[in-house]
């Protein structure tokens, strides 16, 4: 049982389906950068103000000192929250008091894109290591099972194949380990 229960992570719900809908043609991508620790503080004030964002968030678990597991819903991109927003919300975000920097996405369908991958992973509810760095490898995609049609990078790790999903604005990824899934290269 987890900590605290799951928050909102994506707002409005469809948003990265289709950002058209949801009366974005004048609104940018931006990755807010929060000052330490305010992921979920920034998510709660966006959703009461009705600005666009998306903040992926994974279970983390962990085994306390008396055994007893316990999980909470950690972000999966520390200090990152991304909205889609125009110049006043963007003002209303930055008034929250809890961003240190607003980054402009320059290509926002590529961000898009890789969000997605992201929030297909997590829905798989497969244990997920966040990835600071992206190595070289082989660029695959996912042919069979849950994770049909993701496309990442394959690196060995500890002895284990794993699978990174990378969002390449930010040069940070997750990964989640192989097993027997049916690869193509591309």
């Amino acid at each position: 049982m987890p900590l605290l229960p799951a928050e909102i992570t994506l707002f409005p719900a469809g948003l990265l389906d289709d950002p058209a809908v949801h009366g974005a043609e004048h609104a940018s991508w931006f990755a807010f950068y929060t000052m330490s620790k305010r992921e979920k503080d920034l998510s709660r004030k966006l959703e009461a103000a009705g600005i666009p964002f998306y903040c992926p968030t994974v279970r983390r678990r962990l085994r306390s000192p008396g055994g007893r597991v316990r999980s909470s819903f950690v972000p999966l991109f520390s200090n990152y929250v991304f909205g889609l927003v125009d110049d006043e919300q963007r003002r209303a975000a930055l008034a929250t008091n809890t961003i240190s920097r607003c980054l402009p996405v320059v290509d926002g369908p590529e961000l898009v894109a890789d969000l997605r991958r992201i929030q297909k992973l997590i829905a798989i509810d497969m244990p997920l290591t966040p990835e600071a760095r992206l190595e070289a490898g082989h660029l695959v995609r996912v042919c069979s099972g849950p994770m049909k049609g993701i496309e990442g990078t394959v690196i060995t790790r500890k002895g284990e194949q794993r699978l990174i999903v990378a969002v390449k604005f930010l040069n940070q990824g997750a990964s989640v380990e192989l097993e027997d899934v049916d690869l193509l290269r591309i």
